[in-house]
């Protein structure tokens, strides 16, 4: 038997019961699942441009994740530390399962995002929608000229490592900036800095592009007895 309740949580953080760390994940992670088309009127060669030819065949992604939380004051010292593995597949659905230092669970069918927490026996539920991420649909959506209106791409380059740094232009975002890293063109990490300077730091290995993804990864069966708190128009 499930235990409902109306979830009146704040849209300025994913989940209310959702850790501060994993709640970044999950920003990001819905940011880089937004749909993607082919940019047509930018520059081919500006940093937008190439960010759009870089994520665009991305279409499924699995991969270990390893991330730190730094704050400003902590003077880079990790005050925050998560692992596990994570699986993409556009449009809209993920599996994020945190391993360390505890378990937690964030799916995604393509239309509501549930967090599983089997500690607390709670599975929060909300629709994946703009409230979620509070990133414009821009950020990632492949339109290179559009992106340029509102967030600054800017791009540098050794080796084969490239590296985006994306700097909103406008304050109605929860980051400061966004760097994205590629080596060899496929994505190894990322890293989001808020209005605090605190940063979020994650690094992906045992990387696969495009690989074939069971669809029952991104189905979530609510545990028998768990608590069930629901966004208010979540149904």
């Amino acid at each position: 038997m499930f235990h409902n309740h109306p979830c009146t949580a704040s849209t300025t953080a994913p989940f209310g019961g959702l850790s501060r760390a994993v709640g970044r994940l999950l920003i990001i992670v819905l940011a880089l699942l937004l749909p993607l088309s082919g940019a047509q009127a930018a520059d081919s060669s500006s940093p937008a441009q190439r960010l759009t030819e870089l994520l665009e065949p991305l279409k499924t992604y699995s991969a270990d994740f390893q991330q730190k939380v730094v704050s400003q004051a902590d003077q880079g010292g990790s005050m925050q530390n998560a692992s596990g593995h994570m699986w993409l597949s556009r449009p809209g659905r993920f599996r994020w399962e945190v391993s360390e230092p505890y378990s937690q669970t964030v799916v995604s069918d393509g239309e509501k995002i549930y967090l599983h927490d089997p500690d607390l026996q709670q599975v929060s539920i909300r629709p994946l929608d703009q409230r979620v991420t509070h990133t414009p649909a821009l950020l990632l959506s492949g339109q290179a000229d559009e992106l340029t209106d509102s967030y600054s791409v800017t791009r540098r380059q050794q080796g084969t490592t490239e590296i985006f740094t994306l700097s909103p232009k406008t304050n109605e975002t929860l980051f400061e900036s966004l760097d994205m890293t590629f080596r060899s063109e496929q994505l190894t990490g990322l890293d989001l800095t808020d209005s605090t300077g605190q940063q979020t730091r994650i690094s992906f290995s045992n990387i696969r592009v495009n690989p074939q993804i069971d669809e029952a990864r991104f189905r979530f069966r609510i545990p028998e007895g768990a608590d069930v708190i629901r966004d208010r128009q979540s149904p």
